[in-house]
């Protein structure tokens, strides 16, 4: 006896299953590159974990508050990283709407030029909306020289509208961190290196 065909039947369309997977993987890659940006978007934008705002010095503020609060200043480096990085001032004392320069100081002490970026943030979270950069060796990413020994500037203020924030009236110590990384490229670039040479006798 023989089977009658189903004229419902329709064969499974693997190739378009397949598609729709790939599709769907590409896209998961794709958020995942696109997440990093948007989420160092979303920090500098609303100053989420400590993060410090930016500002042109045509954009400070022309009030000075009475509110007075010590900033305090850390510095550490990643193990990979051949460089002393330190404050030059442990602390200062600034009022609201006050600008101020502080100096961090680094030294290379690699035999060859290294270059390193600098990531950072305020403690108490809550007062990174309102701890604003003016200048900053951490813009950009710094290459020293071999031995070279440099003052890195840090021009700040304290925006005045903090006065307003009930929520940071307790607030009278922030904590300014850094941490400088080897920048990717450079350790592309020491890998790549030739080896010395080797004396024969």
């Amino acid at each position: 006896m023989r089977d009658t065909p189903n004229p419902d039947y329709r064969p499974p369309r693997h190739g378009r299953t397949a598609l729709v997977l790939a599709a769907t993987v590409a896209g998961m890659i794709g958020l995942t590159y696109a997440s990093v940006p948007l989420y160092y978007l979303f920090c500098a934008v609303t100053g989420y974990g400590g993060t410090t705002q930016r500002a042109a010095e045509g954009d400070a503020p022309t009030v000075v508050s009475d509110r007075v609060f010590t900033v305090q200043f850390d510095a550490n480096t990643s193990g990979d990283l051949p460089w002393t990085f330190k404050p030059e001032q442990a602390s200062v004392t600034v009022r609201a709407g006050e600008q101020k320069v502080v100096f961090y100081k680094a030294i290379n002490h690699a035999d060859r030029p290294v270059t390193g970026r600098a990531l950072f943030n305020v403690t108490p979270d809550k007062t990174g909306p309102y701890f604003t950069k003016i200048a900053c060796f951490c813009f950009e990413q710094q290459t020293l020289q071999a031995g070279q020994e440099v003052d890195m500037p840090v021009l700040f203020y304290i925006d005045p509208e903090v006065v307003e924030d009930r929520n940071v009236d307790e607030v009278k110590t922030i904590t300014l961190s850094y941490t400088f990384f080897r920048d990717q490229d450079d350790e592309a670039k020491a890998a790549a290196a030739p080896a010395p040479a080797t004396p024969t006798n």
